[in-house]
């Protein structure tokens, strides 16, 4: 076993992605919401962020996709250098190996251009959907027996056959001239991500002892450095060299000319509405209230859309963004990417856009400059 070592950050600038998680009000026409994330998708590809994750639920009617691989095999033709990546597949809720064989599928389809995100789950009412009995943690030793055959379909040739708790697998030997044959583009599989949800995630941790990619959300800075705890720590069990360069963490982000006009729009549209209708409400019945503070002395009661949009997201002109940003970068200890959670502006898709645009061109270049002065 090689000794374990947590590497700097190498001295590149910081990338940008996006994490379409989706987020629309349960009113919106389907068909509305996706045309929309698909032109985020594209003006992404455009503005050169580097990747675009697709998230997974089933019954969750403020993140309605439940198929996020319908979503990049529609955006392969409408991008040409953005990676494409469900972020992530649940993997108790789908059969290990109709998974394996759609994303090599599309990772033939998209050129090559995939990460591919694994989770758990963590909606409640996904699991009773699929007959998981979610409060066992069942879903932990589901996702790794999955996993495992994922690998297996993608990495080994059949004959074999695999009888686990959850799933028995069989690549029998050709009959008639068929057999299993598909494998995925990228060798010996696509990169591979692993997001975590809780406090000290222990997918995390799996994902350390893996070496794959880390994928943290939107929490504040004690929350990510437990998460990055995690990972080391997976990591320092199976001898991996670990970067801070692969961790991605999603920040909600809104930029405009000024931090007046930025703090309106984030105040005021439906980033501002999933929080009260549901992200707020969510946290509080968890107990993760704690996560969203910048002082544990700030009472809980006091944790509101303004107190977020001052303390938690990143919003305001570039330069207030650009010090915001570099202000969680050094909490935490340094990262790679930045994923920018993608929220409903149907009806104003040029704010939207724009926002993106200032991140790009004004935003990251100014915490570039900030970085090196420190």
């Amino acid at each position: 076993m090689q000794p374990h070592l947590t590497r700097a950050l190498k001295d590149t600038p910081m990338q940008l992605g996006m994490f379409i998680m989706p987020s629309h009000p349960p009113e919106r026409v389907l068909s509305e919401a996706y045309s929309f994330d698909l032109d985020v998708v594209e003006w992404a590809d455009q503005l050169g962020y580097s990747e675009v994750w697709f998230g997974e639920h089933f019954t969750a009617p403020w993140e309605p996709v439940p198929a996020p691989d319908l979503l990049i095999a529609a955006a392969i033709n409408r991008t040409k250098q953005i990676k494409l990546c469900p972020g992530a597949h649940l993997l108790p809720f789908h059969h290990p190996a109709a998974l394996a064989h759609r994303l090599a599928q599309l990772d033939h389809m998209s050129g090559g251009r995939m990460l591919v995100g694994f989770g758990a789950g963590s909606v409640p009412t996904d699991f009773p959907l699929f007959g998981i009995d979610s409060s066992t943690g069942v879903q932990r030793q589901m996702m790794a027996e999955a996993l495992e055959i994922v690998l297996k379909i993608w990495t080994e040739d059949g004959p074999w056959r695999y009888e686990g708790e959850f799933w028995t697998v069989e690549l029998a030997e050709e009959v008639l001239g068929f057999k299993p044959y598909l494998k995925p583009l990228q060798q010996p599989h696509p990169p591979l991500a692993v997001a975590g949800l809780s406090e000290r995630s222990s997918s995390l941790r799996f994902a350390g002892t893996r070496g794959y990619i880390p994928l943290s959300l939107l929490f504040n800075p004690t929350y990510l450095k437990g998460h990055w705890d995690a990972y080391e720590e997976g990591a320092a069990a199976s001898g991996h060299t670990v970067t801070r360069d692969a961790w991605r963490i999603v920040r909600d982000v809104f930029v405009a000319d000024t931090d007046d006009e930025a703090l309106d729009i984030a105040r005021n549209g439906n980033q501002a509405r999933q929080w009260v209708e549901g992200n707020l409400p969510l946290n509080r019945a968890a107990g993760w209230t704690k996560f969203l503070k910048h002082d544990p002395a700030v009472a809980d009661e006091d944790i509101d859309v303004e107190y977020l949009a001052r303390h938690l997201w990143l919003v305001g002109s570039p330069d207030t963004v650009a010090q915001k940003l570099l202000d969680v970068y050094d909490a935490v200890g340094g990262f790679g990417t930045l994923l920018v959670e993608e929220y409903d502006f149907v009806d104003q898709p040029h704010l939207w856009r724009r926002s993106m645009e200032l991140l790009a061109t004004e935003v990251i270049p100014r915490f570039d400059k900030l970085l090196a002065k420190r």
